[in-house]
């Protein structure tokens, strides 16, 4: 199980990302984060792995304080976070075979792994991580020549290397047509329905009442809404998007955070 309890991420410039924010998500829950641009989404998933590094606030994850975890530990603890990322972050020139390998860095040994040598076990989980998202064919080729669904497919699998407990996708479905989001979306439905709890930002809200199990708004960094898809109501939208938004369909794109 996550929790999170008061929550604030205040950046050097003064921008308050994120105000007092709490909830918890229970095991083999897909939860969707929603709001419009800048409301705290992104920020959000990466104080909970720790990329950023939270103001106030604790983060819970199986019990554990990430929020006050050494070096050591929060190592050991991102073994079980896997992150996929709306930019897929892939290391372009290499090969997706290498990519893929780099989501085992925190079980490998650094030297080993710095000289590109592997044990036979971590390439062939590779192979089987990308043969799950169905490109095991891919695995000799250039990253930068892969689509980019097959790209993002590559970070999925990347983050299975991890045997991740819990996957943040932060709006990986953002740059993708509608087809092609629906099928990266339903890899991560896939691996939720195997036992990985997930946390996802999304932007579509069809695809929230699609894929969601339960949902949490943000607005200006404040929790204003936490529940099921189906309560998404036209007053409840409007108050999530504000004034602005008030005659645009549940259907229609909101801005990526």
């Amino acid at each position: 199980m996550l929790r999170v309890e008061h929550l604030t991420k205040v950046y050097p410039s003064g921008t308050e990302a994120l105000k007092d924010v709490s909830f918890t998500v229970e095991d083999r829950e897909f939860l969707v984060i929603i709001g419009l641009s800048g409301s705290g989404k992104s920020t959000l998933l990466r104080c909970i792995n720790r990329l950023i590094e939270p103001t106030e606030g604790r983060i819970y994850f199986d019990d554990m304080d990430v929020t006050a975890a050494s070096p050591a530990e929060l190592r050991h603890l991102r073994r079980h976070i896997g992150m996929v990322f709306q930019q897929f972050n892939l290391v372009k020139r290499s090969s997706v075979m290498t990519n893929v390998l780099s989501g085992r860095l925190g079980y490998a040994n650094p030297v080993m792994s710095l000289l590109g040598i592997w044990p036979r076990s971590d390439r062939e989980m590779a192979i089987q991580a990308l043969d799950r998202v169905g490109i095991a064919d891919k695995a000799r080729a250039r990253a930068d020549t892969l689509s980019g669904g097959q790209q993002q497919r590559v970070g999925i699998a990347r983050s299975l290397m991890q045997e991740p407990k819990l996957m943040l996708a932060d709006e990986p479905v953002a740059s993708l047509d509608p087809v092609l989001s629906h099928s990266i979306l339903k890899y991560l439905e896939q691996l939720n329905q195997e036992g990985i709890t997930v946390l996802c930002s999304l932007h579509f809200l069809d695809l929230v009442h699609r894929y969601a199990t339960r949902v949490i708004a943000l607005k200006d960094g404040v929790l204003v809404f936490e529940g099921l898809p189906k309560e998404i109501n036209r007053a409840k939208f409007k108050e999530i998007y504000g004034e602005e938004a008030q005659e645009v369909r549940a259907t229609e794109v909101v801005e990526a955070d």
